[in-house]
């Protein structure tokens, strides 16, 4: 803040002191006004001769404020007092509002019409700066309006607000002798301003950098303080050395080519400060947002706060340039807005699919089909959700590559989020040979029931182990289960511990797993009986047998339990 100060102080001397040539307050450009009438000048047929009638007759070579007050409307019904009064007050207005009148460019036609102005024939000399000063054509003489007279004295302390226009009257007593192209007390003022000045920034510094740091590091929040809230109070300070100079610099009645530009660059100076006040003012709103996505168990906050920020400098950028256009240079920038709706139509005709891209994004934030970290199958993508911008995703594949997807087709095609899955499936046949016993059998699906009950991240409320089908090498164990775990990598963690447990529950029981094998028969070998075997000769037989085997499974116990 210190260096920004001493250039902006030596920017202030440079130009007071570099340009002290330049002393007319009348700009007349290259042209050469030759008035010999011995009594004063006073034309009022044309914008231009009464331009040149009020200027020329308040230069300090050629003070005769009486006649430049005839260019005023209702000249002859004011006292003397009054008309002099209004008249420097008009000039001032101009001189304090850095405006600059090159006769020159004023019309000299008599019938001038300014364009949009409806039928009465008006001339604006600065329409932006000074928009209620105009002069106007009523019986055959060019006069300030009567609009514009009655609104002197409020022009007047719009322009030197706060009791500064009592200055104007001081100030010239403390001496009106030249030096160095000033006056006296143009130089005296000119450093009494940048003592004031200099006070001002040691006054906010120790309010800064001492008061509101110690006042936020006693209530526990220094590192906020230091990081985002200095840095912008700073920039808010030179905000106000500006607003100071601006204010204070109007007194001094500097040359008004010095002061235009001088005006001009505060002016502009003005919402150039506020742009970057916001700008830094959106990183605090970030950090904020960015600690609220911290607690969210949600992925896709963390990446919306960066997009969001990045959103909110482009606009603070874009508002704040037209504002430094319009209310800090004076640049008219409808025609540049038309231009751009305009261009904007055209550009939207041809960068349809982006529009769509970016709408695509805003729906995917809004509706939050998945978030980053998310597996998702959409199409032939399938993979891990990695970014979300706002034209298009990043996913990255199973085979480690990475596809983009563009957001409008995201926003239309149907998306399997398998991140989003509150349990996730496992299902497997444990083959087991067809030399195991039943009661075997039921003691292992026992035990396998008892390893989903015991591990942390299954489902208990819904899992079906159950010995279910008769293979043609081995009996089959369904195990279906569920997992309860947010990731994939968690999943494949959960199924490992579970694997392990079931294989050495089998190997523990003495369970042998099957697997596709062929046996070969011999029907018939000497000396060796076959292995077919006799089969009873009749129904009845078959009968008797069945009803064994109830009766004793009846006895034994519930052959389904």
């Amino acid at each position: 803040m210190q260096r920004t100060l001493t250039q902006f102080m030596g920017l202030l001397l440079f130009l007071f002191f570099g340009l002290q040539a330049a002393q007319a307050q009348l700009i007349v450009g290259d042209e050469i006004i030759e008035i010999n009438d011995e009594e004063g000048y006073v034309n009022l047929s044309s914008p231009y001769t009464t331009a040149l009638t009020f200027f020329y007759n308040l230069r300090e070579d050629n003070f005769n404020p009486d006649l430049a007050a005839r260019t005023l409307r209702g000249y002859s019904g004011m006292s003397e007092t009054q008309r002099l009064d209004l008249v420097l007050k008009l000039k001032q207005i101009f001189d304090g509002n850095g405006v600059l009148v090159r006769l020159q460019e004023v019309p000299r036609e008599v019938d001038f019409q300014e364009e949009n102005q409806g039928s009465q024939p008006r001339y604006f000399f600065n329409a932006q700066a000074l928009p209620l000063v105009y002069l106007e054509l009523k019986d055959d003489r060019w006069q300030f309006s009567a609009f514009t007279v009655n609104r002197i004295p409020e022009l007047h302390k719009e322009t030197f607000p706060f009791g500064t226009d009592r200055l104007l009257n001081l100030l010239p007593e403390i001496g009106t002798d030249s030096y160095f192209g000033l006056h006296l007390w143009q130089l005296v003022g000119l450093f009494g301003l940048i003592l004031l000045l200099f006070l001002a920034h040691k006054v906010m510094t120790i309010l800064l950098d001492r008061g509101l740091l110690y006042t936020l590091q006693y209530f526990g929040y220094g590192n906020v303080a230091e990081k985002y809230l200095l840095p912008v109070a700073r920039v808010i300070s030179i905000y106000i050395i500006v607003e100071l100079t601006l204010l204070f610099i109007r007194v001094l009645q500097l040359p008004i080519e010095v002061l235009a530009w001088l005006i001009l660059l505060l002016n502009a100076a003005k919402p150039f400060i506020i742009t970057v006040v916001f700008y830094k003012i959106v990183d605090i709103v970030s950090a904020y947002f960015q600690r609220l996505a911290e607690k969210t168990t949600s992925t896709l906050d963390d990446q919306l706060v960066p997009l969001l920020r990045k959103t909110l400098k482009a606009f603070v950028v874009l508002v704040g340039t037209l504002f430094i256009l319009k209310q800090g240079l004076r640049v008219d920038i409808v025609p540049f807005l038309t231009g751009l709706s305009i261009g904007g139509l055209a550009f939207a005709l041809a960068a349809q699919d982006t529009i769509k891209n970016f709408f695509g994004s805003v729906m995917i934030f809004i509706d939050k089909p998945f978030q980053v970290g998310d597996w998702i199958t959409s199409g032939d993508v399938d993979g891990t959700v990695e970014e979300v911008g706002f034209r298009s995703t990043r996913v990255r594949t199973f085979r480690n590559s990475l596809v983009y997807i563009p957001n409008g087709k995201i926003a239309d095609a149907t998306i399997d989020n398998h991140g989003l899955r509150r349990y996730r499936r496992f299902y497997t046949k444990l083959t087991i040979t067809y030399d195991t016993p039943p009661e075997l059998i039921e003691e292992f699906v026992q035990g396998l029931r008892e390893i989903v009950r015991k591990h942390p991240d299954t489902w208990k409320d819904n899992y079906h182990v159950y010995f279910n089908d008769l293979n043609a090498y081995s009996q089959d164990i369904m195990f279906y289960i569920f997992f309860q775990v947010p990731t994939w990598g968690e999943e494949l963690r959960a199924r490992h511990e579970v694997l392990i447990q079931v294989v050495r529950l089998a190997n523990h029981l003495g369970v042998r797993f099957a697997f596709p094998t062929q046996t070969l028969h011999m029907e018939s070998f000497p000396e060796k009986k076959t292995l077919v075997p006799e089969y009873a000769q009749s129904a009845k037989d078959y009968q008797e047998a069945t009803a064994r085997f109830f009766g004793r499974e009846a006895t034994n116990g519930d052959p389904r339990q």
